[in-house]
């Protein structure tokens, strides 16, 4: 098991659920964590995990004890394995844009919203405790999931001896530092310092635990002036020092979610101009390979199936994305020659330079609500690598499909990307035939 992260009750690995098929997190508690309060301790987070089911918060799969030294028990606790870094370790490299702000903020808002729905105050909403689930490598959208749950207060459960100040100094409410009852705004207040530090890079309340904790009752935060007035707005309204005057939780979603719209329109305006040209070079690089017209390829019958053996999957696809159409030139397993484009997963694929895998699509937001997914077809894994062109261009994909959700390995992406290239390959031979003959003519 390779370490994954430490706190200081115990250590988090990377391991193989070998029933399963699938790589997990586990939180071994340390054998001297065996103190009353100590066991307390994880023994809410276990609980509190147990009862809880949303996208936006680590998932709890098991809970055991580990008897193997009977003199040094280990509590462990099997959760979901989060592929990607933890958002203290994405600021140090520097300020985020707006737009992955707001992306961060929504997700987590409507963690802290159904927490709130179920009595449930998180109470260590900090960096590192949020995760930055990447699906891929080259996913544009990577889902905030908020981890570690051993100082959270559930309504109604005796925590009478945790009566302490709990949390980290840097981001505690000030209501968390005079040690008064929390509620919801508690953890509103902790997410506007986070989202303050995704704009300045900097901790608002640094220094020792003390000096940080009772900063907070003496001042506000300080938002800069090249904070946008939209979000100064926002966050001034997050981190005011009486819960009262914060936003609500689900007024606080609706904020966010309107502030990835903006975001992404200011984005898009940039963006649109060059996508557009790119998406017209393309299309003459389509043309260029005279394929569209043509019937499905049995040259690529062999590559298609080689690729389902590999994957053990029933289907496979060689792909070519015309404007609005996806013509498929050999599947595997499946009887269509066409699907439009808009529903078509290849569509997406395309658009990146590297493999882009679907590991379970009834749990991945770039295609849950897809109706390859969500409609009678049931496609449940995707994994497709493009069809480059010598000059730069993705004709289209090379692409695995199941109906069933399962894990892929590098060794695995790594051949389906030498049979796209022997997909290239032909097709390049194909070009330069023409030419060849055209210059005899």
């Amino acid at each position: 098991m390779n370490v994954i992260g430490r706190g200081g009750l115990g250590t988090v690995y990377r391991a193989r659920d070998e029933s399963l098929g699938r790589d997990v997190a586990v939180k071994i508690f340390a054998a001297t964590a065996t103190a009353e309060d100590d066991i307390r301790v994880q023994e809410y987070e276990v609980n509190i995990l147990a009862g809880l089911n949303h996208h936006s918060l680590v998932t709890l799969f098991d809970a055991g004890l580990d008897r193997t030294e009977p003199e040094r028990p280990h509590i462990y606790i099997v959760m979901e394995l989060v592929e990607g870094a933890d958002l203290k370790a994405q600021l140090e490299d520097g300020p985020l844009t707006p737009r992955r702000i707001a992306q961060i903020g929504f997700d987590l808002a409507e963690g802290i919203e159904y927490l709130q729905q179920r009595g449930i105050v998180h109470r260590d909403i900090k960096p590192a405790n949020i995760l930055l689930a990447q699906h891929t490598d080259a996913s544009t959208r990577s889902r905030a999931k908020l981890t570690d749950f051993g100082i959270a207060l559930e309504k109604g459960r005796d925590r009478a001896a945790d009566a302490n100040v709990t949390g980290t100094a840097a981001y505690l409410s000030p209501e968390q530092a005079r040690g008064e009852a929390l509620s919801s705004a508690s953890d509103i207040y902790s997410l506007g310092l986070v989202l303050l530090e995704c704009f300045t890079g900097e901790v608002t309340f640094p220094g020792p635990p003390i000096p940080a904790a009772l900063a907070r009752l003496r001042q506000d935060p300080v938002v800069p002036n090249d904070v946008p007035p939209t979000w100064r707005a926002l966050l001034v309204a997050m981190t005011a020092r009486l819960p009262a005057n914060r936003p609500l939780i689900n007024d606080l979603v609706l904020a966010l979610q309107e502030a990835i719209m903006a975001e992404t329109g200011r984005h898009k305006e940039r963006d649109d101009r060059s996508a557009l040209d790119e998406e017209a070079a393309r299309t003459r690089a389509v043309e260029r390979y005279q394929v569209l017209d043509s019937p499905p390829d049995g040259a690529f019958d062999r590559i298609t199936a080689m690729a389902a053996r590999v994957f053990e999957v029933p289907i496979a696809i060689v792909s070519i994305v015309d404007h609005d159409r996806i013509w498929f030139k050999s599947h595997h397993g499946l009887d269509i020659d066409q699907v439009d484009r808009v529903p078509g997963l290849c569509a997406s694929a395309i658009m990146q330079d590297t493999p882009w895998v679907v590991a379970d699509a009834r749990l991945d937001p770039r295609a849950i609500s897809n109706p390859l997914v969500a409609g009678d077809f049931g496609l449940q894994f995707y994994a497709g690598v493009p069809l480059r062109t010598i000059d730069g261009h993705n004709l289209g994909t090379l692409c695995v499909l199941d109906f069933e959700p399962r894990p892929v390995t590098d060794a695995e992406l790594a051949t389906l990307t030498d049979l796209a290239a022997l997909v290239m390959s032909e097709l390049e031979l194909r070009l330069e035939s023409r030419r060849a003959l055209a210059e005899l003519d």
